[in-house]
This record gives C-alpha cells, structure tokens and sequence, in this order.
C-alpha cells in the first residue's frame, strides 16, 4: 500500500525553541556526581567582502544545525562519579561535534551511518574514562550513565547508556524512549521478576550498561519531531519519586521549560530527593507557518 509522505514544515526558528535544564544534588548525597549540557550547533556564514549590495545582511549570520541536550549520572565514590560524568558529556560532545560537520540535515541516505557515529560517540567516551582512570588510580571504578537528545530537524536521535532517561509527550501521550539498562529491567525482560517486583528490589538500579563500567551497550533511537511536542532527559534522581503520571500531568501544566523543571525538581525533593536530581525540558512554542 502506498504512503502519503508527512507534510514538509518548517524548523523552529530560536526564539521558537523553549528549553531548560537543572540539577540538585537532593537531600541526602553531599556530592553532585550529575552533569548536564544544553547547547546549539551552528553553521556560520561570514561575508569578508562583496560587490553586491548588503551582502553581509542577506548572507551572513549563524543557522542552526541541531540542537543537543545530554544528562550524564556518574557511579563511583567521592568526586570521581562527577569526574566520570563531566569526562562523558566532553567526550561525547567533541565526537559528536566532528561528526555533525560531515552530516548534512538534508540528506537521509546514509541514516544508518550516523546512528552508528553515535554509538562511536559513546564507545569514544567509554575508551576515555577507561584511559583516565588507566592514568590516575584514585580515579578507577568510575562510570557514568549518558543520555543524549540530537535534534536535526525534523528528526531527533536519542543516545542511551544506563537508565537516565528521555521521554517524548505529543497530544498529550507522555512515553518513554529509552528503556533502563538495570540488571533489574534484565531480569524482567528474562521474566524472572514481574516490572512490579523490580521497582522494589536491590537490582533496580545496578546498571547492567555504563559508560566506563564493565560492560557498555550504547542504544541509538530516531523519531520524527513536530511542533508541540515535548522531549524531557532526567536522571533517575527523578524517576525514583515522581511517577510517569505525575511528570505527564506537570508537561501538561507547565507555562515555560523552567517551570516545568522546577516543579519536576520540586515534587523529588518534596518526596525525599534521594538522589541527585536533573531534568532537561524542550518544546516548540508558537505554530508553524500555514
């Protein structure tokens, strides 16, 4: 059966684009071993000189290429699950950064190239934690979860390593993208434990994948981003106290991304911030053109 091609609409311009992000280290932990990035890559033009009139007004300037948003919970004691963090997002984003300059928004024929640059990404990152700890002892036992947001639109590609979170909400369906690389979600997925029992047990949040651990599994998903829509990342300092109903009901209601997180970081803390906490929320304000 034939398919009726999605309609071409245009990306958001800057000003169209609501995003946020925070992180608390909660009420019980002393160190934040959490990071985050939010940032734009760009394609600048610059007009060095012309014979035409306004040239460096009608040709100069910085479009947006794609839009990044990472979470990264580090594991390890004292200051070295925020080493391990920190080092992921830096790796991951200098990959990524080299990659993006060879990929072209427009062209689709090589997709599965680049899902496959972005596991590089985070195989880059583990190499480099595993070679930072090589180096300093005091450094070795440390790994990090990563979660990245790469919106090249109207597409989106969403890197996993761990069980922090990305999910998306359209129309008012909230789902989650990624699913927790937990030796719990193992062992449901073997049908030992139903998801129930798993919430509760000692397993729910040893990490069967890690960027820097034992074992790295990188996870590379793509779907099609429209205006509306809602992405959010958190780490599980979230997830453990506030329900998927409940960050649902607060997408709903939010009036900006940043009251959005802060009311997110709010009910984690209100139900007894275990964790570190860190959320990150896009959307799309505004319509498209008719």
């Amino acid at each position: 059966m034939a398919t009726t091609a999605a309609p071409i609409v245009r990306k958001p311009r800057d000003e169209e684009i609501d995003i946020f992000g925070l992180t608390h280290t909660g009420l019980v932990r002393r160190v934040n071993q959490d990071n985050f990035l939010i940032c734009a890559m760009r394609k600048s033009i610059v007009v060095h000189g012309s014979s035409l009139e306004d040239a460096k007004t009608r040709f100069g300037g910085t479009e947006r290429v794609a839009l990044v948003a990472m979470v990264a919970d580090g594991v390890g004691g004292g200051q070295t699950g925020d080493a391990a963090s920190r080092l992921a997002v830096e790796a991951v984003m200098q990959y990524v950064n080299r990659t993006m300059r060879c990929y072209s928004s427009e062209d689709e024929t090589d997709d599965a190239g680049f899902l496959k640059s972005l596991e590089a990404a985070a195989l880059a990152g583990h190499e480099d934690i595993l070679r930072q700890a090589e180096d300093n002892p005091a450094m070795r036992g440390m790994a990090t979860t990563l979660t990245l947001w790469l919106g090249v639109w109207p597409r989106a590609y969403i890197l996993q390593v761990g069980d922090s979170r990305c999910y998306a909400m359209r129309d008012g369906e909230l789902w989650q993208i990624t699913r927790d690389q937990t030796m719990a979600q193992e062992l449901v997925d073997a049908g030992a434990l139903n998801p129930a029992e798993a919430k509760g047990t000692r397993w729910a949040h040893v990490l069967s994948s890690s960027i820097g651990g034992p074992q790295t599994a990188p996870v590379v998903h793509r779907l099609n981003q429209y205006w509306g829509q809602i992405g959010l990342l958190c780490s599980d300092g979230l997830t453990k106290h506030v329900s998927d109903d409940r960050i649902r009901e607060r997408l709903l209601a939010m009036t900006s991304a940043r009251q959005g997180c802060e009311a997110l970081l709010q009910d984690a803390l209100d139900a007894g911030g275990s964790d570190n906490i860190t959320i990150v929320i896009g959307r799309t304000v505004g319509q498209p053109d008719a």
